[in-house]
């Protein structure tokens, strides 16, 4: 509709300057440009209604919306208004949740006051009226979902599809009677020449009917919008999955090409059913989509031709779909890919105020704030929520080698030196509450963890050279010092505890994390071996040789039966805690997932950096796992036996190898953060397709 409008535009224009009708053409463009409908560009009417709410203007967002309503709205059939209204509804809510966010209390006000006699009667508003009286909503379990970007960004992508289809459903513009007239004569003609017998009736469309998945998008939920099964126009259906095509990618709302997302692709799970109803709804499906989408019988193959060149097909066409699921999944997916994706990838933008390569990137236990450490000793505070802000940047004479968030309360930050100092900073307040004087014989702080308490943390402290920030190709690994300590600190005493006894030691610890009570840590060692402690009686119960060279990160899986582990031999291994080193599984990992991470430059200058940070991280859920790569995260899906890891979501967007990754679990499908060696952070937003 959108390229068919501005082709008309175009030829218009050509025909005005060919009369000379200079003053026509004038108004014209002016008329253009006043447009409420965009030219039925669907990213403009989505750009125009986040100016409104950008700008606060409650009075222009419900004029326009009144205006696609009496424009567009009010053609379709009675049982796609509770679609509408529920649109319209998130569309009033994520202007309130912009005026709460911006802390413009007046505005937020104004909503109410002016809405007050409109909302009043309705359910789905009666516990919004509480909103201006609430000191902190987006902490409030009622409103919390609303304050995510996750929400936020499920509602632009369901409002920009739902006037996709809409656009390619209806013919917004009737013809006159004589142009149906000559149409229908062409056509005659056209079926004479072909040898058709039954010539096609002009239709007068009065009301629009939409494909019957469109019905169901009304039960997008109160907390969270849920896509549907029926949002795009294509379908292959087998037993008991849709898989389709759509435009899916939240970057089609703000892309000038209304056709940039066409590549996008989900899978869809629907409610099993008998094979007869199965097949009796596939077989209406087909039949509404013909209807629907069809184009006109055999066309010459010119306009064929010149439509290929000049204007995007919809993806409806059955046979198109096999090919299209072929080629995604083999860039998002990857080898192994199945037809079904546990993800689709909303947003992703970029933190770029380092300058050198990143160290850490971990975010807070909120899901509200991040910090990250470049190998400048550079640390930057920073939130993305609704926008991407820098809070604070902390800057210091000493080197900075490592990081970690306090659990309680969360806007504590732990800095561990390369002088043998720990710091407790205050990033709300932008000031150091504390700094510990670890070990002086043991200065370089590799590594830090909180207790989920928060009234204790370890810190494990290793001899100078142990594990430098960036170390040339020339240096062989052998020759680094191994030689450490790992100790337990009381946060409000601001006393150490004890130290651990590390056997056989002393040895560099290079990670380490609790579990979800703090009653066991795990630590991965740079002899290779894997130590358990029991936090209650502060001492080793298990320990076993792990990697071939140094253990680079250890985490807990998600029923904390196990444990997983990256070594330096590049393999990434699950180990059962009931049982000392016996493997449950085991992966081979590339180069660029587990170090040492190259990343060339001019005239052959190399800088090679060993790992510091996480290299892997679990979903909410435990089920998959985001690891490094050369150009972005990968995501991999954790299967039980000996199936291996199955990639299913290439993350991308990086132009340098990645070194550190951390995926936010506050919220249901989180948010991924993938840092590499050219100082950019990417984020991206995820939504999770549950079955």
């Amino acid at each position: 509709m959108a390229s068919a409008v501005e082709r008309t535009d175009d030829v218009v224009r050509e025909y005005l300057i060919y009369r000379g009708f200079t003053s026509t053409l004038k108004h014209l463009d002016v008329e253009i440009k006043a447009d409420k409908e965009k030219g039925f560009r669907v990213d403009k009417i989505i750009d125009q209604l986040q100016q409104f709410i950008q700008g606060y203007d409650l009075a222009g967002l419900k004029e326009y919306w009144s205006y696609l309503d009496r424009r567009l709205f009010c053609r379709l059939e009675d049982v796609y208004r509770p679609t509408v209204n529920k649109l319209r509804t998130s569309l009033f809510r994520y202007y309130l949740v912009h005026t709460v966010q911006m802390k413009n209390q007046e505005k937020t006000q104004e909503f109410f006051q002016k809405q007050a006699v409109e909302l009043q009667g309705q359910v789905e508003w009666r516990d919004w009226f509480v909103l201006p009286f609430i000191p902190a909503p987006e902490q409030n379990p009622a409103f919390s979902p609303y304050f995510s970007r996750q929400w936020a960004d499920t509602f632009l992508v369901s409002l920009h599809n739902f006037l996709s289809v809409l656009f390619q459903c209806m013919h917004i513009l009737t013809p006159s009677p004589l142009i149906q007239e000559e149409n229908e004569q062409l056509r005659q003609i056209l079926f004479a020449l072909q040898g058709e017998s039954k010539p096609k009736k002009s239709e007068e469309v009065v009301h629009h009917k939409l494909p019957a998945y469109v019905q169901h998008m009304d039960r997008l939920g109160d907390t969270e919008l849920r896509i549907t099964e029926g949002w795009i126009t294509g379908s292959c259906v087998d037993s008991e999955k849709i898989s389709l095509n759509s435009v899916f990618d939240l970057q089609a709302v703000k892309a000038k090409d209304p056709t940039a997302s066409k590549d996008s692709k989900m899978t869809v799970t629907v409610e099993p059913g008998t094979g007869h109803s199965r097949q009796k709804r596939h077989m209406d499906h087909e039949k509404e989509r013909k209807e629907l989408f069809s184009k006109h019988p055999q066309q010459s193959s010119e306009k064929k031709a010149e439509s290929s060149d000049t204007e995007t097909q919809p993806e409806c066409e059955t046979s198109d779909v096999p090919s299209n699921q072929a080629r995604v999944g083999g860039e998002v997916g990857g080898a192994g890919a199945g037809p079904e994706q546990p993800f689709i990838k909303l947003s992703q933008e970029e933190y770029g105020e380092h300058h050198s390569s990143i160290m850490h990137c971990r975010v807070d236990c909120s899901g509200r704030r991040v910090a990250s450490l470049d190998v400048d000793g550079v640390v930057k505070v920073w939130s993305f929520n609704p926008i991407m802000q820098t809070k604070a940047t902390i800057m210091s004479k000493s080197p900075l080698l490592s990081l970690e968030w306090a659990t309680k309360p969360d806007r504590l930050l732990l800095l561990g030196s390369g002088v043998g100092t720990v710091r407790l900073y205050d990033t709300e307040a932008k000031k150091n509450l504390y700094e510990m004087l670890i070990d002086e014989a043991h200065p370089r702080i590799l590594s830090l963890a909180c207790s989920p308490s928060g009234t204790s943390f370890v810190c494990s402290a290793a001899a100078n050279m142990s594990r430098p920030g960036s170390i040339t190709e020339t240096v062989p690994r052998a020759s680094l010092p191994v030689s450490g300590q790992l100790l337990l600190w009381d946060t409000k005493t601001v006393k150490q505890q004890l130290q651990f006894a590390l056997e056989p030691g002393p040895v560099a610890v290079n990670c380490a994390a609790f579990n979800h009570n703090g009653n066991l840590l795990v630590t991965g060692a740079a002899d290779g071996r894997i130590r358990l402690f029991d936090m209650q009686r502060y001492e080793s119960v298990m320990s076993w040789k792990a990697h071939d060279g140094e253990v680079y990160s250890v985490e807990f899986s998600y029923d904390e039966n196990t444990v997983f582990s990256i070594g330096e031999d590049g393999k990434f291994i699950q180990w059962n805690i009931h049982r000392s080193g016996v493997k449950q599984s085991e992966y081979s990992l590339s180069q660029d997932a587990v170090g040492p991470f190259v990343l060339s430059g001019y005239s052959g200058y190399k800088q090679v950096q060993v790992p510091h940070g996480r290299l892997f991280a679990f979903d909410s859920e435990g089920q998959h796992v985001l690891t490094c790569s050369s150009t972005g995260g990968l995501i991999y899906r954790l299967n039980k036996g000996e199936s291996g890891l199955e990639s299913v979501l290439s993350l991308g967007g990086h132009k340098a190898p990645v070194v550190t990754v951390d995926w936010c679990s506050a919220v249901d499908c989180g948010t991924c953060l993938t840092a590499s060696m050219d100082g950019k952070i990417k984020l991206s937003t995820l939504l999770a397709q549950k079955p």
